[in-house]
């Protein structure tokens, strides 16, 4: 092959690894060092497609690496990634437990899930799915959404009694369809069944639309104060993100460009940001 091929070639493939770049793992973390006191060795995410990435590696599927929890991928600076500078010893013992579409009823198994992983530091971010049901009627009820994450919350004191636990706020949905609704791609996105308590028919001014969507805003809230008050119910080992995640100002920038709803890379690094301070690690 002539010279000037194979250096074109060379040209070529350096540019397609940096155009995949997000698809690899992070470069490597410092190995040596002793950890810093109070970090964990070993952590664990409970939650839905949020945290598991779904929808931020150009397909709609779960995309874990960039999770804003335990994503150890190259774009963004999860609670791993941050963690691991403090802690070398936390390589590879990061796991994610999140489930697309799941609602507060599962987190009690996946929290079982973390006690079997000896996590010391979990986060928990749940209850979209409670709300996104095909019809305002369906959403779960207050107190059964509160009693699941009492009952997951349990599940990690039992088992885990001295590990850190997040609990992280909803994000605005009614946000979303805010900034969304006048978008002709979102909308046409949303009409395949996204989050049809909030986002169905999603351009109406009809009284029964808007009333539908104030409920689901109305329901967010609530399932936020109740977040809030079932992490003071579980004791000093557990931190309230203080309503940051839900004041995420979140745009059609930051979520992905097939489904319109799910934090893309720079959403998830959003929701890093926005959470690291609750977690109390600085």
């Amino acid at each position: 092959m002539p010279r000037r091929w194979v250096a074109a070639v060379a040209c070529l493939a350096a540019l397609v690894a940096l155009a995949c770049e997000d698809g690899g793992s992070a470069q490597p973390r410092p190995t040596g060092g002793s950890p810093v006191p109070g970090t964990p060795a070993a952590m664990a995410a409970l939650g839905d497609s949020i945290t598991a990435g779904f929808g931020s590696c150009l397909m709609l599927s779960s995309c874990e690496r960039n999770s804003w929890s335990t994503g150890d991928g190259l774009r963004v600076d999860s609670h791993y990634q941050r963690l691991l500078d403090r802690n070398p010893k936390l390589r590879g013992k990061a796991y994610n437990h999140a489930v697309p579409g799941a609602r507060a009823a599962a987190l009690a198994g996946q929290a079982e899930a973390a006690v079997r992983d000896r996590a010391d530091y979990v986060t928990v971010l749940i209850g979209a799915n409670d709300v996104c049901r095909d019809d305002v009627d369906a959403m779960t009820p207050v107190a059964t959404f509160r009693g699941e994450v009492d009952r997951a919350l349990k599940v990690l004191r039992k088992g885990r009694p001295k590990a850190r636990v997040l609990v992280v706020s909803i994000p605005d949905l009614y946000r979303l369809w805010e900034v969304g609704h006048t978008d002709s791609r979102a909308v046409r996105a949303w009409r395949h069944g996204i989050c049809p308590a909030l986002l169905a028919d999603a351009t109406s001014t009809a009284p029964d639309d808007v009333a539908r969507r104030a409920r689901v805003r109305d329901r967010i809230d609530a399932y936020n104060t109740q977040l809030k008050a079932a992490c003071r119910a579980h004791g000093s080992r557990c931190r309230y993100d203080g309503g940051a995640v839900h004041r995420v100002r979140f745009t059609l920038d930051l979520v992905n460009a097939l489904d319109w709803f799910h934090p893309n890379v720079a959403g998830q690094g959003r929701l890093a940001d926005a959470t690291w301070r609750a977690a109390g690690f600085d």
